[in-house]
This record gives structure tokens, sequence and C-alpha cells, in this order.
């Protein structure tokens, strides 16, 4: 017979070990499958937005985030564009998260994914609902009415194993062999484009760049390469780096001078040694669903683009948040019948609108630029105008993913990756601290369950009661008058995710829970 769990979970990066921790904190018992015994040492994932770093800190493993990879005095996090060549006149700050800071409870964070996969790792081996086999993936999938049979085999070796769970999610990267076991098609944005990435040791290169203090990451624009990117990024802010460009169709390890490639896109020769040179090509996929049944996938499983903007481990990280808590309520009989459909119905066109509104705009809105406005022909009018796209702070507010619309929110709207950072409470939308500087205590007070966050004085009995008929885990706490004239509302209905469900529009108490977990429970 085989060992039977709550949750499977195949691929054990990151996403995969997030949502293990969501379910086992939980008390729900996971397997994650996960074929390396060791994180890969690559390079990627390094830019972790506030909401990331707001996840680590509900994983119980925020402090061990903040030790795993620290960065020098004066290293600081932040990232810059230049034209032409990275030692150019010519740069503005691109990206920088601080400029939302405000509106988290965590700050933003930079550190290579194989150290951020370690902390993970490690809060998931003190967690005894968690088993976890390395050296191990998944190789056939069946499902039938009850729950999802995995059969599992050695990495290096012929041994097999099989596994039963109720659900299973596929975390198992852009190459998911859960999403095309399970049937899930995808739809892709092909780019026609070869990609290097190359890791690499240079002093020199750290000596050239401290002209341009507090930077990590680097975007080189340059007319030849018709708006997409030369990026530069730090790994350990003295010695290592990462870079990603793009190289002629047909160019392989042994035929391509990626030494003579990295000095014409800093701007001069500098001494460097290589560690790693590797080819990917550029595509925008998105599964076109995130369901098949009991089977979910997770990541990059549902959803890869280029590393262009630190979106994709971020993404990943909210994937898990929005469903660990759907599976939970399922698992435990307080959850919808519609309430697993939900993932779907608001993670997918999240992501979308993040391909669309923010990736593949950077690339079309630089082609743009590159192809109208020289330096060498034209310096007034270039020069205006590359003044005037630093547009940093704009564009690092426009990325506030929410869940307008969603079926188990409503509203006019609809999920997107676009909206606007405000302390007010809106619905759809994250709970932020309630004003600047503001908010002490108030994570402490969100439950496992729905939140009822209520001003003083107003009566908690009408929901106590509804939830109580519904057999759902209600948590009521208090608002202060500052707080309700920040969030501009005296009650608020949060999900597990913080997400704001209602805030104190019309509705009856029971049409308003029902609405925020899909419908009565089974």
């Amino acid at each position: 017979m085989p060992e039977t769990y709550d949750v499977l979970i195949n691929g054990g990066g990151p996403v995969g070990m997030g949502l293990a921790i969501e379910l086992g904190q939980r008390g729900h018992r996971v397997c994650v499958v996960e074929r390396y015994p060791e994180p890969q040492p690559i390079p990627k994932g390094q830019n972790l937005t506030q909401r990331t770093a707001e996840h680590f800190l509900s994983w119980g493993c925020e402090a061990e985030l903040r030790t795993a990879h620290p960065i020098p005095e004066g290293g600081g996090i932040g990232g810059m564009t230049t034209y032409g060549t990275l030692l150019s006149d010519y740069h503005y700050d691109w990206l920088n998260r601080a400029h939302v800071k405000d509106y988290y409870f965590a700050a933003n964070a930079r550190l290579p994914q194989y150290a951020t996969e370690r902390v993970l790792r490690a809060r998931a081996a003190e967690i005894p609902e968690i088993d976890v086999l390395y050296g191990w993936s998944g190789e056939a999938l069946e499902q039938d009415t009850d729950g999802v049979t995995l059969t599992v085999g050695e990495r290096k070796g012929h041994g097999t194993k099989t596994l039963r769970g109720k659900f299973l999610v596929g975390c198992d990267g852009s190459r998911s062999f859960t999403r095309e076991a399970a049937g899930i098609t995808e739809t892709k944005s092909e780019h026609n484009r070869l990609m290097a990435l190359l890791v690499f040791r240079s002093e020199e290169l750290h000596e050239l760049l401290k002209r341009y203090p507090g930077k990590a990451f680097y975007n080189v624009l340059h007319p030849d390469f018709e708006g997409y990117w030369q990026f530069f990024g730090r790994v350990d802010h003295g010695l290592s780096w990462f870079f990603h460009a793009p190289v002629p169709l047909g160019t392989t390890e042994d035929n391509h001078d990626f030494r003579a490639m990295l000095h014409r896109a800093v701007g001069q020769p500098f001494e460097l040694e290589f560690e790693h040179i590797g080819l990917w090509d550029l595509r925008v996929a998105i599964a076109d669903t995130y369901r098949m049944d009991r089977v979910f996938i997770a990541g990059d499983a549902c959803h890869s683009h280029p590393p262009y903007g630190g979106y994709g481990i971020n993404t990943g990280f909210e994937d898990v948040r929005n469903l660990g808590w759907k599976l939970a309520a399922t698992l435990e009989g307080w959850g919808g019948d519609a309430l697993l459909d939900s993932y779907d119905a608001e993670r997918r066109p999240v992501f979308a609108s993040t391909a669309r509104d923010f990736i593949e705009r950077f690339i079309e809105e630089d082609r743009t630029f590159l192809n109208t406005y020289n330096p060498d022909t034209d310096r007034e009018a270039f020069e205006a105008a590359w003044h005037s796209r630093n547009l940093d702070a704009d564009e690092v507010n426009a990325f506030e993913p929410n869940y307008e619309g969603s079926p188990v929110i409503g509203g006019d709207g609809h999920p997107s990756a676009k909206g606007g950072h405000s302390f007010e409470a809106r619905i759809g939308h994250l709970l932020p601290p309630p004003g600047k500087d503001a908010g002490a205590g108030m994570l402490d007070r969100i439950g496992d369950g729905l939140t009822l966050l209520l001003a003083e004085g107003v009566d908690a009995e009408p929901f106590e009661t509804a939830a109580g008929s519904m057999a759902l885990p209600l948590t009521v706490a208090r608002l202060s008058a500052g707080e309700c004239d920040a969030y501009g509302t005296d009650r608020i209905l949060l999900r597990p995710d913080r997400f704001v469900a209602w805030t104190g529009a019309d509705g009856s108490e029971k049409e308003v829970l029902s609405q925020a977990i899909g419908g009565a429970p089974s």
C-alpha cells in the first residue's frame, strides 16, 4: 500500500517548499519530491519583494532569510538602467522597490535562489508533518475521484515508490512533468531569441562599478539588441556576477566569444573568470489552466518568462500562498465548492497581466525608444527623452497584484498585476499596514482562517453566529480609531493570505462569508 498524505508536491524548489511549509504549519501531512539533494548553484531568483518577505514572516523564517546572504555595508540592492554600455554617463535608477516599503510589513531582500532554498529546506525540516524525498522525481501519476497516485523514481538509481495524496501540486519548473502528465496545455509567446546566461568572477568589475553605489543589478540598453536587455547582476557584492543577453541563433559554448561580449557590454576590457556558460530560449508561457481535477500546478510550471524585473520567483510564492489556504480549507471541510477553482481564476490573470503590462511592455517600449533616439545623431532630443524615461517610482507603485472581480471576492474589476499602492482597505487588494510607520501588532491579530477586523463598539455577534452555523474558523479582532481612519472603514473581512474580501458594504453576514470561501461548504 502506498503511503498516504493530504498533499503531494512534485518539485521541492523554493515554490514547492513554500507550499509545504504553508500546509505543514496548518497540520496537514505533506510529501515533497525533489530531484536534487542540494540546491543548484545557479544565481537566479535574486530579487525578493516586500510581499515575498511577508510570506517568510508567515512561514516562521524571515529572520533566517536576512542572515542567509548578508549584504555588506553600503552594498545596496537597487537597480539601474544605462544606455550603450554599463559604464555610460547615461543612467537612471530602475525598480527600486524601497519606494513602496511603507505599504508592507517586511522589507524587500536580495539573495541568490540557492540561499533562499536552504532557508526553506531548513524550516521544512522543523515541521513534523512534512516528509521530503530528496533525489527522487515524479514519473507517473493517476487520478481518481478520491485522490492522486504518484509514482516516483530515484534520480541516480533504479528504485521506485508509490505515493498517494488527496491532491497533487506540481512545482516542478517550466518543463513540468506534472503539467504534461495531467494533460494541461500552455500558450507560448515566442520571441525567437537565444539567450546566454554567464556566471563569472571579477573583482575588477566590482571596482569599476563603485561609481554607482547601492546598486546590485544593471540593465544595459543598446540599439543592436532591439529592446532586449544586457543584464548584469551581483551575486556576492564583491567577486561573483551573472549576465543575461541575446546571442545569435545557433550560438554554442564553443563558437562564440563570450568574454568579448562582456567587454563590449561593460564598455572596456576587464579581468574575469567564467564559472558557468549556459543558453536558453527567451519566451513567455502560461498554462491554459492551473488545475486539472485534483492536480494543480504552481510557479514556473504555470508560467515562465525572461528574468526581467525579478517577477518569477515572487509570482510563484504568491501562487502557493493563494493555493495553500484554499487546499487547507478544503481539507478541513470549510472550503466551498468553488474555492479551489478560484486559484486559477485569481492567479492566472495576474500572471497574464505581469507578462503583458510589465515584462513584454518593457521590451516594446525600450525597442521604440532605441529606434527613435540616438545621442550620436541628435543629442538634445535623446537626452530630453532619456531623462523623461526615469519613472522608477511610478513603475514600482504600478505593480500591485490584486484580485478585484474575483469570483470569491466580487466587484466590477478583474484580477490584475497592475494597480496602485494605498493605505486604504480595498476589496480584492492586500491589506497594508494602517498608515506609514504604523501597524504594530496587526499581523498578530490575523488568524489562520477568516479574520474580521472591527472598530470598537461594532457588534461582532452577527458574523460570529453566521460563521458558527457554517462551521467556519473566524477570528475577530479590533481596530483602533486611527486604524479605521487609515483604512477608511470600520469593518474588514480578511482571507488567510491577507487579501481583503469585504469592507463593510451591503450584504448579509452569511452571504459575505459564503462568497469569501467559494460558496457553502460541501
